[in-house]
Order: C-alpha cells, then structure tokens, then sequence
C-alpha cells in the first residue's frame, strides 16, 4: 500500500510535468526516424523488427533513461525531502520501489505508444508475433536494468548532472560491452575466456536473445541480477545517509 502511495505521488509527478513528455517524444521521433529512414523498415521489410526496430533501442535507453530518472534521489537530497521522507511511517525500500515502478511505467508508455509499427507490420505481412512481443520484452527489461542503475547513482549525490553524467557512462558501457566487436578486441589483449565475460556481462548479449524469440535462463538470470543488485544498493545507501 506505501509503495503504491509512492508511485501515485511520482506518476503524478512526471506527468505533471515536462519530463516524461519530453523523453517519450524524442524516444518516438527517434525510433521513427531510425527505423523508417535510416534502416528503411519499408524497403528491407524486416517482419520481426530485430534489426530496423529494436535494434536501436538499447541506444536510445542510454541517454534518455537517465534523463527521466536523473530526479529520483538526486531531486530528494537536494530539496531536503529525503529526511522528511524519512519521519514517515513508509519504509525505504517501499519508497524506492515506488519511484522506480513510477519510472518504469513510463517508458512501458513509450514502448506501447510504438503500436503504429507492430500493426503496420501486421498489416504488409505475416509475422511471427511472438518474436516481436518477445522484442519487446527484451528492450523494457533493458530499460528496467539501466533504470535501476540510474536510481543507484542518483542516492548517492544531490545533483543531477552528475547522476544524468555518470549515468550515461555506466549505461552505455555495459552497452558496449556485449559487441562482437569489443569482445574480438578483448580476445586479442587479454584472451577467449576474458572475452566471453565482458560479453556475459554486458546487456547486448541478452538483449539480443530476446530480440530473436530465444527466451534463456541465463537472460533473465542476468537482468534479474542487475535490477534487484541495483535496487538493493540503493536501499543499502539511502539507509546509511538516514542513519
């Protein structure tokens, strides 16, 4: 019930507001624009969207996921609300729970406001829908893990910048992590074995699973892992700095 009281209160908040407008527009006009014009969805004819439509989503999440939840502790610290958050009678990690469910929600908005493409794609040929929905899967729970790991560098200071700053950097280096093309340059430093962690652990191995209908264990073990390791820290901290 707390945690649901949370998420109204920061549904209300990024609604409310230009933020979530903002990002879910450049989320779309962007997606369009890669998709339609620069992979040329019509002429290549790509019925299950990995390669003109999901494809670019990880990219996307790199800069406009820490955009919208730059706010979530960073905005608390410095208004000074995190102490008054503190006398309630709510938990830290109900809190938490609610803001990062607040902002998840958000870009499940986004990603159902792409409709026009799954019934276009619908519409021109017969594809494999569980595909795309499983595309869809792979890119929230991409969205989810730098979420959380956004909301863990937001507990840690009061400005923005530097959570949006250090944000984009983590994100995006466990974005490139998973390549073929860093792993190939990692195999010829440091050798096979070192190549295939830093591809384990970056997040285009497992996205890319999911991008072709291929549900593994070891994707969901991966993202569950990140999300909940974020999310724990982020309670770890924000307990130590009410301590």
């Amino acid at each position: 019930m707390n945690t649901f009281t949370i998420y109204k209160r920061e549904m209300a908040s990024y609604f409310g507001q230009l933020t979530a407008y903002i990002a879910i527009f450049i989320f779309l006009v962007f997606i369009m624009i890669m998709t339609f014009a620069v992979t040329q969805f019509m002429r290549v004819g790509d019925a299950s969207l990995q390669y003109t439509f999901f494809y670019w989503h990880p990219l996307v999440y790199v800069l406009l996921v820490p955009i919208v939840g730059m706010r979530m502790w960073s905005e608390e610290h410095r208004s000074n609300t995190i102490e008054l958050l503190g006398t309630f009678p709510i938990s830290v990690w109900s809190t938490i729970l609610g803001k990062y469910f607040a902002a998840a929600t958000v870009w499940l908005v986004a990603l159902i406001l792409t409709f026009p493409i799954w019934i276009t794609t619908n519409y021109l040929g017969d594809p494999d829908n569980f595909v795309i929905f499983s595309g869809y899967l792979g890119s929230f729970l991409v969205c989810c893990s730098f979420l959380a790991i956004t909301s863990l560098i937001s507990a840690f200071t009061k400005d923005q910048v530097v959570t949006l700053v250090v944000s984009c950097f983590v994100c995006f280096l466990i974005y490139m992590l998973g390549f073929d093309q860093v792993a190939r340059w990692v195999q010829t430093l440091a050798g096979n074995e070192v190549a295939e962690v830093f591809t384990a652990t970056g997040v285009w191995d497992h996205f890319r699973s999911l991008n072709v209908g291929s549900f593994r264990l070891q994707d969901f073990v991966w993202f569950a892992t990140v999300i909940s390791t974020a999310l724990l820290g982020t309670n770890f901290i924000l307990k130590s700095k009410r301590a």
